[in-house]
């Protein structure tokens, strides 16, 4: 016998090197398939992300739209109205001007009739929250007053409101027009300044 017969059919080096090479290939067509299903896997999931991330920024653009939309449909019903309400004081101005006009007119009752009309325009600005700001015989503070000048006084404390020439105006707590004021400030002599 030769050392040929004594090895067993089927397991030369040859045979087995194609049996490992045979179990290469379909591991690797495994893989190979494998990874394509996770790949499209992947890839479904992707596209369903990016569908979902396209119907959220749609639904954020029409939330938007419809926001800006209340927002000016509050505005514009808040301003009818004050409009409504100031129509109301245009009017009675309107008769005050004309009875003035009148060759009978009446001081009394056209002064009367100014008093009714300012009442009106005041209740009008007291529905909008707007009120007047009148600091007089106050502090002077520089957030709600505009100074126009300093009266020199012994009567009151220096930095304090002596009169008001003009009325501020605060819708809430925003400022529409600081108060115009005149503010006390220490006489020369006092010997106060430094």
């Amino acid at each position: 016998m030769t050392d040929e017969d004594d090895k067993p059919a089927g397991n030369g080096p040859q045979e087995q090197d194609a049996a490992d090479n045979g179990a290469v290939e379909e591991s690797q067509e495994k893989t190979a398939e494998t990874l394509s299903a996770e790949l499209e896997a992947a890839e479904a999931r992707a596209q369903e992300n990016w569908s979902e991330f396209l119907r959220a920024r749609a639904e954020m653009e029409n939330l938007r739209r419809r926001a800006e939309k209340d927002v000016a449909a509050a505005r514009q019903q808040s301003l009818e109205k004050l409009a409504g309400e100031l129509l109301a004081v245009k009017d009675s101005l309107e008769m005050g001007l004309q009875a003035a006009r009148d060759e009978n007119a009446d001081a009394a009752r056209l002064a009367e009739g100014s008093e009714l009309t300012l009442r009106m325009f005041d209740q009008a600005l007291e529905k909008f929250n707007i009120e007047a700001i009148n600091p007089q015989g106050e502090r002077f503070d520089p957030e709600r007053h505009e100074a126009m000048t300093a009266q020199e006084t012994d009567e009151q404390a220096p930095n304090t409101v002596v009169s008001v020439i003009q009325k501020g105006y605060r819708l809430g707590d925003r400022l529409l027009r600081p108060a115009r004021v005149i503010v006390a400030k220490a006489p020369a002599d006092s010997g106060d300044e430094a």
